[in-house]
């Protein structure tokens, strides 16, 4: 039988749009931009905040939504909301209480623009595992003590940044908790980071696309998405066409999706280039697993 055409192309950004240098490669700027102009829908779903997304987006150079905050906001360029998927204030002031432990590596994201949209009680600890991101946010920092007095209002997530064997710690106390969240995590191993996020119960990556699908009366069997993570698993999974990078995390190998090349040799371009033009699927070089 004859594929399903293809209606909508659903891109992760980090480890997966943006090659190791934090860059969308010239291939894949071509690849989604013939898509685009075939008439098939793009839609970047991202773990970053939409603001800090949106410099990416805009580089696509045509009009497009985006997901972002794991499935918290879909909202268009112009800045346009579809969907908000808030993390009630009181769960996440438990949650806080829950987690006193790991003050030093929470940071709470609220919905709004400027200082206090990222909130933390101080960054000493924070600054050694995601410096980078740090820097290029400092504007939208805003520090609380404690961090609960910041909660005068729904905020988007919650998150726990550091090392791998910490967030294990951190993992084990949220699957515990009892609270009605949704738990995902990233893994970086190379840079020996993780980022956990925290979100309201039934939020995910997944959900929200299954959202916007039904609102774009496209079915799941018309959908390709492409991604490298453990935050992308809910989106593969709906996905009819998913495919995971080269440079994947463990966990995503064994799901018998189908292994595009690494975000270092425009993998997001290989997939597309499949899909729509039949080329064949060279393999994957895998090395530097989540190096990005």
């Amino acid at each position: 039988m004859a594929a399903v055409p293809i209606r909508l192309i659903a891109v992760d950004i980090d480890g997966t749009l943006l090659n190791p240098q934090f860059q969308i490669s010239e291939p894949d700027l071509a690849a989604l931009r013939h898509a685009h102009a075939e008439g098939i829908e793009v839609i970047l779903v991202t773990g970053r905040r939409h603001a800090f997304a949106l410099p990416i987006a805009q580089q696509l150079g045509f009009d497009l939504w985006l997901i972002s905050s794991n499935g918290a906001i879909t909202r268009s360029l112009a800045g346009e909301t579809f969907h908000r998927d808030l993390l009630p204030q009181q769960t996440c002031r438990s949650l806080c209480g829950v987690m006193q432990e790991f003050r030093g590596q929470t940071v709470l994201t609220f919905d709004r623009e400027g200082k206090g949209t990222i909130i933390v009680e101080h960054l000493q600890e924070l600054e050694a595992s995601i410096q980078r991101w740090l820097e290029k946010n400092l504007d939208y920092i805003d520090f609380v003590i404690p961090i609960e007095n910041a909660l005068t209002t729904d905020p988007v997530q919650a998150m726990f940044c550091g090392p791998l064997a910490l967030m294990q710690q951190v993992l084990h106390v949220l699957g515990s908790c009892g609270l009605p969240i949704t738990v995902l995590r990233t893994e970086y191993p190379g840079r020996d980071l993780s980022i956990v996020d925290v979100l309201n119960a039934g939020c995910s990556k997944g959900h929200a696309l299954e959202r916007w699908t039904q609102y774009r009366n496209i079915t799941r069997d018309q959908v390709m998405a492409v991604g490298d993570n453990y935050n992308d698993i809910e989106m593969l999974a709906f996905a009819g066409r998913p495919f995971i990078m080269g440079n994947a995390s463990a966990e995503l190998r064994g799901r018998g999706w189908t292994l595009t090349r690494s975000n270092a040799e425009s993998g997001v371009a290989a997939a597309i280039q499949h899909v729509l033009n039949g080329t064949a699927l060279e393999p994957a070089i895998v090395g530097n697993v989540n190096e990005s």
